[in-house]
């Protein structure tokens, strides 16, 4: 199934751009590895290098910098690990601050670049379960 068809919601609220990535990484993926999870994965392997989830969308990374969000998304998959869940574990701490302001999360000044990580991942988990 051509991966327009399959589009996840919360690139459905993101910018063509990212549409697009996903869309064109998702249908080269079910080329060479059949339709399926696998296909998901790699589309959202390629989104990530270019964008980082905020809220219930996705948007380009901070400075068009490129490169995987994660650590997970740099190695092979059998080696395991927790995923970044779309949020720039590469950005800086006041990136990180800002996309934490923009999402409303308390107590955001005290935080370190960990505690910010895991805010922003859990904000973006509430909001996208609220969008759907």
């Amino acid at each position: 199934m051509p991966g327009r068809e399959e589009l996840p919601s919360t690139l459905e609220r993101s910018s063509e751009e990212a549409r697009r990535t996903w869309i064109k990484a998702h249908d080269s993926a079910v080329e060479q590895y059949g339709e399926g999870e696998r296909a998901h994965r790699v589309a959202y392997g390629a989104l990530k290098h270019t964008h980082e989830k905020v809220g219930d969308h996705w948007e380009r990374k901070e400075g068009g910098r490129k490169g995987p969000s994660d650590p997970r998304s740099a190695r092979p998959r059998q080696q395991g690990g927790r995923s970044g869940e779309g949020v720039d574990e590469q950005a800086s701490r006041e990136h990180l601050y800002g996309v934490a302001r923009r999402l409303g999360v308390e107590g955001r000044s005290r935080m370190s670049k960990a505690e910010l990580l895991e805010a922003i991942r859990k904000a973006n988990r509430g909001r996208t379960r609220a969008a759907r």
